[in-house]
């Protein structure tokens, strides 16, 4: 019994250290604990160059913190601290958070129809097929409604009975569809019995400082906001001594994969290091990792036009970008994730680079990278062919070897040069400016 009293106090001393270790600013106020970048070994050129990309790539607002402390943060144009952005679809992690929270209280059970709540007829559905859709199917994106409905007034965030379509049977099928987990702010509204941002604030948003607004089922806020609910999230619920989601069988569920269809999304958050995903709007799949310079722990809000919320267990990081498209209209992850990954990870003074690393293991090189046009391929092996890949893994380009590829007729992005030499394929990502 004495060992055992032994082992649950260091439970609770190893559990204490580990919340004491990140730090939380007031939920009043403009106060906020800086960490210097010198102090994590990270080089000013290399800040100038990640700012300088953001800046000629549309952001608004950017922040990192690291334990809970600011290490950068940066404003461009007339964008300031205290400047309103919307989250776009970053705000469906939110969602899915509020979710847990109601769940906890009682108000809801994931297994629980959405039709109980908000009683039939909610969409254009029979009644046998309406009924089968639960609340878990909605934040997994798996209902089964059609992400593409028929109809001159629908669309994919279409939330009128008429536009949400029934396609297949619920769970059978992932497809990111707005307009279905839109009903999930009516779902809160009801089983809460306030209005959405009533409830938002009082189970979160005012409990860990942030004063966002919900309008039109979107939420807007300062990009502090978003750098504070990274920090919950990070902290699996928890803000500084202020337990807000409690049900920590939901936190784990939530951050991992929700279904077979696509790992790489758990209850509306998208998932790093997984085996394959699946793209907005698209009904394939895709091997590999969602970024793949990103750490493989990380899970992220991700909103169109490059809204993104990234939190990092592993490095106790949190990195907030809110702005402009930067390549393009995309509904979720884009070109500028695998980008602005590999400055970041470049921010160490002693990082000599991810591919610089892949360049010496394969004795290849492809110069200038990044690349308006033309690159030039060397090897010490013999070359037969190349070809270049977009970020759907399609290929786009293919050609003999004669030394070089030309990029020019490509769009800006992020693209992956494959070469076949004498000892097999080469794989080697580039960007496109």
């Amino acid at each position: 019994m004495r060992h055992l009293c032994y082992i649950a106090l260091f439970l609770m001393i190893f559990v204490a250290g580990r919340s004491q270790s990140l730090y939380f600013p007031p939920v009043s106020g403009t106060a906020w604990d800086t960490t210097a970048p010198s102090q994590l070994g990270w080089c000013q050129e290399r800040i100038d160059s990640l700012y300088s990309y953001l800046g000629d790539h549309g952001t608004s607002g950017f922040i990192i913190l690291k334990d809970g402390r600011i290490v950068l943060e940066k404003y461009f144009g007339t964008f300031t601290r205290d400047s309103i952005h919307v989250w776009a679809s970053a705000g469906k992690s939110l969602t899915s958070t509020l979710t847990g929270i109601a769940q906890q209280e009682g108000l809801l059970h994931l297994s629980d129809t959405v039709s109980d709540i908000l009683g039939q007829g909610w969409t254009s559905a029979d009644t046998q097929q309406e009924r089968q859709i639960t609340i878990r199917h909605l934040i997994s994106m798996t209902s089964g409604l059609d992400d593409n409905p028929t109809g001159v007034a629908c669309s994919n965030i279409s939330t009128t009975p008429a536009c949400l379509q029934y396609l297949a049977p619920p769970g059978t099928r992932w497809a990111y569809h707005t307009g279905a987990y839109r009903k999930m702010e009516d779902v809160l509204a009801t089983v809460s019995g306030q209005t959405f941002n009533s409830f938002s604030a009082s189970r979160l948003g005012t409990r860990v400082g942030m004063h966002g607004l919900w309008v039109g089922y979107e939420y807007y806020s300062v990009v502090r906001d978003a750098a504070r609910f990274g920090l919950l999230a990070l902290n699996k619920g928890v803000w500084s001594t202020d337990t807000i989601l409690r049900d920590t069988a939901y936190y784990h569920a939530m951050t991992t994969s929700s279904q077979a269809f696509n790992p790489s999304y758990g209850y509306l958050w998208w998932l790093n290091g997984q085996s394959s995903y699946m793209a907005p709007g698209l009904q394939l799949v895709y091997n590999g990792p969602l970024i793949s310079s990103a750490p493989a722990d990380m899970y992220a809000a991700l909103g169109k036009n490059d809204q993104k919320i990234y939190v990092v267990p592993s490095q106790q990081m949190v990195v907030v970008r809110m702005g402009e498209s930067a390549y393009g209209v995309a509904a979720a992850f884009s070109p500028f994730d695998s980008v602005l990954w590999d400055h970041i990870n470049m921010l160490s003074c002693t990082n000599t680079g991810m591919n610089d690393m892949r360049q010496s293991d394969y004795t290849l090189k492809l110069s200038p990278n990044p690349a308006t046009g033309r690159i030039t391929v060397e090897s010490e092996l013999p070359i037969s062919s190349l070809s270049v890949q977009n970020i759907m893994g399609e290929t786009i380009l293919t050609s003999e070897y004669s030394g070089e590829i030309d990029l020019s007729t490509l769009p800006p992005g992020v693209y992956m040069v494959t070469v076949a030499t004498t000892r097999g394929r080469i794989v080697h990502r580039v960007v496109k400016e």
